[in-house]
């Protein structure tokens, strides 16, 4: 009975990890994607408007 609870505490304890690194891992890709959303963004703006300066 012992191996059993130890086998489960190990088995959450993993979920548990994964589950914050799963959460971690999906903000990160949503502000990824914000981000990529304002780069092209401001690529289009330099295009339409016909700036060719890079400098910041």
């Amino acid at each position: 009975m012992n191996a059993l609870v130890a086998i489960v505490a190990v088995v959450a304890i993993v979920l548990l990890f994964v589950g914050g690194f799963v959460q971690a891992v999906q903000w990160l890709l949503w502000v990824g994607i914000v981000l990529l959303i304002i780069a092209i963004i401001v690529w289009l703006l330099r295009f339409i408007t016909g700036r060719r300066n890079t400098s910041v």
